[in-house]
């Protein structure tokens, strides 16, 4: 949801949101948190809804977090776009360094296997890349077409 990817600061450590406490959306202006799980994180949640950059202003009632949506202005919308797009990046990342020590594993199997066959399988893994990134970036072109119109 819009709230999963923001990360709550407690004093045992880093956690997204979702894991801490329950989001539901009560209505197209309104999100609520129920923090009954963990209250004793309920302030470090709304502190970082607060601190989150998505223009929000939480308001604690015990352990629920009320978080009114504004309409979203095309300013938001173009700054939701940014945070797809390093979202993206982020995963294009992840899958470099899968591909990368994928090859690598495929090399170190050089002596049991042919040249040919260590070749034709680096072009696997190449191409099962390739096919994902071209993925990722068709996801990101959708939804900045979806937001930014």
């Amino acid at each position: 949801g819009a709230l999963d990817h923001i990360t709550v600061v407690t004093k045992d450590g880093k956690f997204p949101l979702n894991q801490l406490g329950q989001i539901s959306q009560k209505s197209a202006q309104l999100l609520t948190v129920n923090m009954t799980s963990f209250p004793e994180s309920t302030a470090a949640a709304a502190k970082a809804i607060r601190e989150s950059g998505m223009n929000l202003n939480p308001e604690v009632d015990g352990t629920v977090i009320r978080v009114p949506v504004p309409k979203v202005t095309r300013e938001h919308r173009e700054s939701l776009a940014k945070l797809a797009k390093q979202a993206t990046n982020k995963s294009k990342e992840a899958l470099r360094k899968v591909r990368s020590k994928s090859i690598t594993q495929v090399k170190k199997s050089k002596n049991k296997v042919s040249e040919d066959t260590i070749w034709l399988l680096e072009k696997q893994i190449q191409q099962m890349a390739d096919e994902a990134a071209a993925e990722m970036d068709k996801l990101l072109a959708a939804k900045t077409k979806e937001l930014l119109g």
